[in-house]
């Protein structure tokens, strides 16, 4: 993610802190230092780290579960409202998906299980108003939120835990895309509920109903593509008319060839290999602050994915998860033959789900695709400024 920092791996799995999460530590510093002093301050610091903490294992739960079952995790990312596994996929199989989404919970579950063995050892956890003052017990309020935890994210809804458990189980009776859709519809009715508590009472949850209602229909947009997109590949729904630079055309020469047409990012080939991607607002970053003789060889990206036409379309859609990835070039034999970006992506996804209106399944969907004209043998048009 963007803004990130890599502070640590753990079993092979980069654990990130973003920017933002450096703002929450000096809030809670500020926040505590009136009251308590200086040392109380850092020790509500030191609480958030830890609560972090627990919530860096959370997210490990799901990660080496999912390793289990041959589902790489990027990395863990920590935000001032949690904590985020990218995952590659998400199983299909229910079982599969239903232990990744228990996991983290149970993490939770066990750390609470320590912290009331041991505070029951020396007279027993405080209850949830003492810890809810300042100065409260320090691994009471930890042992209390973990259990928060547990209870927040089993709630059945995306994004959270529950979610994930209510389809896994619905989908052991009935189509993946149908289970995703209701555990989304429950979800967003929760999200209502939340919202109107929130205006009753604490305006804080409608905050939570708003991360509720916008996760439950990410998710179900992102299923509903995923499902489009099985049986085809990255050649179907890859762009074939491009043009391409080569790393001596000038910043100016680009900027040309940006205004010329309706491409935003262009392949940078040299002697026929792609070597460099060139992305509309770096190119207009470039403008204002280098001369227009520059060669666009110091501005390009070097690193990008590259995917071969025969990639099936739905393992490709992960790729455009990572941060300003909007358009991959698309190869055969090491050949440029395309480029899949998210804008012809979203065209493709209109066309299909219109297609799909009309109750065309299996063979019959492809066979309207082929007719169409629109998915004909790639030709690459190159161009020069």
């Amino acid at each position: 993610m963007k803004g990130s920092l890599l502070i640590m791996r753990i079993a092979g799995i980069g654990v990130f802190v973003h920017w933002t999460f450096l703002l929450l530590l000096g809030w809670i510093f500020v926040m505590h230092l009136p009251g308590e002093g200086v040392i109380g301050a850092f020790r509500g610091v030191g609480l958030i780290v830890a609560l972090f903490g627990c919530v860096v294992l959370h997210e490990l739960g799901h990660a080496l579960t999912a390793r289990r079952f041959d589902v790489p995790t990027k990395d863990i990312t920590l935000l001032p409202i949690g904590g985020v596994a990218r995952m590659e996929r998400i199983p299909r199989n229910p079982n599969q998906e239903l232990a990744i989404a228990l996991a983290g919970p149970a993490v939770n579950v066990v750390i609470a299980a320590v912290l009331f063995v041991l505070l029951y050892a020396v007279g027993g956890p405080a209850d949830l108003t003492t810890i809810a003052s300042p100065g409260g017990p320090w691994l009471d309020k930890l042992m209390w939120f973990n259990v928060f935890v547990v209870v927040f994210n089993m709630l059945p809804a995306f994004p959270m835990d529950g979610g994930r458990v209510l389809r896994a189980l619905l989908a052991r009776r009935m189509n993946y895309v149908a289970a995703t859709q209701v555990a989304a519809n429950v979800g967003q009715i929760m999200a209502v509920f939340f919202a109107m508590l929130g205006l009753m009472s604490n305006w804080f949850l409608i905050f939570i109903a708003l991360f509720v209602y916008l996760g439950a229909r990410s998710e179900a947009e992102l299923v509903r593509v995923q499902d489009l997109a099985r049986g085809f590949t990255v050649r179907d729904a890859m762009v074939t008319q491009f043009d391409s630079l080569t790393p001596t055309h000038t910043i100016d020469e680009a900027s040309r060839l940006l205004l010329a047409g309706s491409q935003h990012d262009f392949p940078v080939l040299d002697r026929g290999q792609v070597v460099g991607i060139l992305v509309r607002q770096d190119l207009v970053n470039a403008l204002a602050t280098r001369a227009g003789r520059t060669s666009i060889e110091s501005v390009m990206q070097t690193e990008f994915p590259i995917l071969d036409e025969a990639t099936d379309l739905e393992a490709a859609l992960s790729k455009f998860q990572t941060p300003r990835i909007a358009t991959i070039p698309v190869t055969h034999f090491g050949r440029l033959v395309g480029l899949l970006t998210q804008e012809n992506l979203q065209e493709w996804v209109a066309l299909g789900t219109a297609r799909k209106r009309k109750q065309l399944t299996g063979p019959a969907v492809e066979k309207q695709f082929k007719d169409s004209g629109l998915w004909q043998h790639p030709r690459s048009f190159v161009g020069r400024p």
